[in-house]
C-alpha cells in the first residue's frame, strides 16, 4: 500500500468515525478540512534536530505535576538512578518517559554489541589479544570459551609482554565495551601512577576481546604475574552501560575458586569515580602483595 492509499484509507476511517459521534449526521465540509489536515499535518516533517536523552539528567527533572514538597522530591531523585516521579497520560507513561526508556534500552543493548574502537587502544599503545571465541554470538552464548587463550595467544602474549611482573593490569571488554570506552582513559593512568608509587613492579597493561573474568586465571599462569587485575565491562543495564568492575586474585590459577577472587565494582562517573577507584585499587594490590592474599582470606 502506498502513501496516498494509506492517507485516503485514514481519512475514510476518521470520516466514518465522525459521521457516528454526530448520530448519522452527514459530516460538514468543515469537518473533512479538518480532517485532511490533521492527516497533511502529520506527514510533515521538521529540520530541528532530535534532543539525545541520554544527555539529559533526569535527575534534576521532576515530571510528577503539583507535588506537596518539591524541593525535598528533588532531593530524594538526585541520590537515586531509579526513575521516580515519572507520573502518567491516564493508564499510559507519558511519551518522555517512554523515550527515555527505550533510549536506554538502546544504550545497553549498543553497549553489549558494538566493538571498542581501534583508534583509542592504539592512541593509548595496548596490544589487543583474543580469546578463542570465534565471535560476537559465539562469545554471548558460551562463556567458558571466553576465559580460555590459545596456545598461539598465549606464545604471542608471552613474547609481547613483561614476564613475572609483581601486578599484570589488563582490560576486558566483558559485556559492555561501552564502559571500557568511558573510563579507560582515566582509570589506566590513575592506577599505574599508584602502582608505581608504591614500588611495584608492573606488567605490560593490554586488552583481551571477548574476554570473560576467568580469563584472568590464564593470564596469571601465562606471564607468571603475582596479582592479577581484570578490568572488565559489566551487564549494562537501563540505568547505566558504563560499569567497570575490577577483579583482583593473588596467584591466581585455571579452575580457581572465586573466593580467591576481590572485587571494586560500579567505577564510572556515575558510581565510583575511576581516578579515585584506580588509586584505591592499587593500594589494594599493594595489601594483596603484603598479606599473599585475596578474596575472602585478604583483611582490609
Amino acid at each position: 500500500m502506498n502513501d496516498n492509499k494509506l492517507v485516503e484509507l485514514v481519512r475514510e476511517i476518521v470520516s466514518e468515525v465522525i459521521s457516528e459521534n454526530t448520530s448519522g449526521r452527514v459530516p460538514s465540509s468543515t469537518q473533512s478540512v479538518s480532517v485532511a489536515n490533521a492527516i497533511s499535518n502529520s506527514q510533515t516533517t521538521s529540520a530541528e534536530e532530535v534532543r539525545d536523552l541520554s544527555k539529559i539528567n533526569f535527575r534534576e527533572i521532576l515530571s510528577t505535576p503539583r507535588p506537596a514538597h518539591p524541593e525535598e522530591f528533588l532531593e530524594i531523585m538526585r541520590t537515586t538512578s531509579a526513575r521516580l516521579g515519572v507520573w502518567r497520560a491516564g493508564p499510559r507513561y507519558r511519551t518522555e518517559t517512554l523515550l527515555r526508556f527505550r533510549a536506554d534500552h538502546a544504550a545497553a543493548m549498543d553497549a553489549v554489541f558494538s566493538d571498542i574502537s581501534q583508534e583509542l587502544l592504539d592512541r593509548l599503545g595496548l596490544e589487543t589479544f583474543t580469546t578463542v571465541c570465534a565471535s560476537k554470538d559465539e562469545f554471548l552464548t558460551r562463556p567458558d570459551l571466553g576465559r580460555q587463550l590459545s596456545p598461539e595467544t598465549v606464545a604471542e602474549m608471552q613474547s609481547k609482554c613483561k614476564r613475572n611482573p609483581q601486578v599484570q593490569i589488563f582490560f576486558s571488554d566483558g559485556l559492555s565495551n561501552t564502559a571500557v570506552e568511558s573510563n579507560i582513559e582515566d582509570l589506566l593512568p590513575s592506577v599505574m601512577q599508584g602502582l608505581k608509587s608504591n614500588n611495584i613492579v608492573v606488567g605490560t597493561p593490554f586488552f583481551i576481546k571477548h574476554g570473560r573474568v576467568g580469563v584472568m586465571d590464564a593470564v596469571t599462569e601465562a606471564l607468571g604475574a603475582e596479582v592479577t587485575v581484570n578490568f572488565l565491562g559489566e551487564r549494562p543495564g537501563l540505568a547505566s552501560s558504563e560499569s567497570l568492575s575490577a577483579y583482583m586474585t593473588y596467584k591466581g590459577y585455571i579452575g580457581a575458586p572465586e573466593t580467591i577472587r576481590s572485587v571494586i565494582s560500579n567505577i564510572y562517573h556515575g558510581g565510583t569515580n575511576p581516578v579515585e577507584a584506580g588509586a584505591h585499587i592499587a593500594d589494594v594490590a599493594r595489601l594483596m602483595l603484603q598479606q599473599k592474599a585475596s578474596g575472602l582470606d585478604l583483611k582490609l
